[in-house]
């Protein structure tokens, strides 16, 4: 059996992106979004718990994540990256990043003209022609 790295996430950013290139120009923009989920205790009582998720886009994809603002909601598609590095203290650290491989902000219009943006980035609706038979009419 083949490996799998995939993450699929939605929850919204903390601030606004971070835009950085690298020596060859290549940008990368750098995000924290948070999750969260509702559960109840032993006790019966809800509670809420709120992960928060480092993002990298690279390449034209860190160009569209730039343009997020903090509170958009996104959906982050990606892998997950570990790496370590050596604390000034001397302790060795570990970092999980999420790298993505797609951002698609899933907030409304409405927000958008409150940001002063025009864009739309909901999903449309189709107009159907409306097709629908009563199930007491279908022929039997």
């Amino acid at each position: 059996m083949s490996n799998l790295n995939k993450v699929m996430l939605v929850g919204r950013l903390g601030a606004d992106p971070e835009v950085r290139y690298t020596a060859d120009n290549t940008a990368v923009t750098t995000f924290n979004m948070a999750t969260s989920e509702s559960f109840k205790d032993r006790m019966g009582e809800w509670q809420e718990k709120t992960e928060w998720h480092t993002v990298k886009a690279w390449r034209y994809l860190a160009e569209k994540a730039a343009k997020l603002k903090k509170g958009n909601l996104v959906y982050v598609e990606g892998k997950i990256q570990s790496r370590e590095y050596e604390g000034r203290d001397g302790v060795k650290r570990k970092l999980i990043d999420i790298v993505a491989t797609d951002v698609k902000p899933l907030f409304t219009g409405t927000q958008n003209q409150e940001q002063g943006e025009r864009r739309d980035y909901s999903p449309q609706r189709e107009t159907v022609e409306d097709d629908f038979v009563p199930e007491d009419d279908v022929p039997m």
